[in-house]
């Protein structure tokens, strides 16, 4: 069940990482394809100039980053469900209602 459960947290960080920063990197595609210029924005200052390479590898990193943790929690859902780890518990460790006394 743990495993499950790790799973699950891994494919959701994944997921809400890409909701919540995956947007800046949706302009690279469009900024590269259409105007061979990219540009760095900022709250407080001009747009920079930036290369189109630069900025392709870092939103290709980002979403190599977010694939690890969507494949590391597909890796824990699958070894929860097909595991017998929760059940192969020595009596002696075992603990709670029908455990050992001691």
């Amino acid at each position: 069940m743990r495993y499950i459960i790790i799973g699950i947290v891994f494919i959701f960080s994944g997921f809400l990482i890409v909701g919540v920063f995956g947007h800046n990197y949706q302009v690279v595609n469009i900024e590269a394809s259409e105007f061979d210029k990219c540009f760095e924005y900022h709250a407080d200052k001009k747009p920079v100039e930036i290369s189109c390479s630069d900025k392709i590898f870092e939103r290709t990193l980002f979403f190599v980053i977010v694939l690890i943790l969507i494949a590391i929690g597909i890796m824990f859902l699958i070894k929860g469900v097909r595991g017998k780890w929760d059940n192969n518990v020595k009596p002696e460790d075992m603990v709670g209602p029908g455990g050992s006394k001691n």
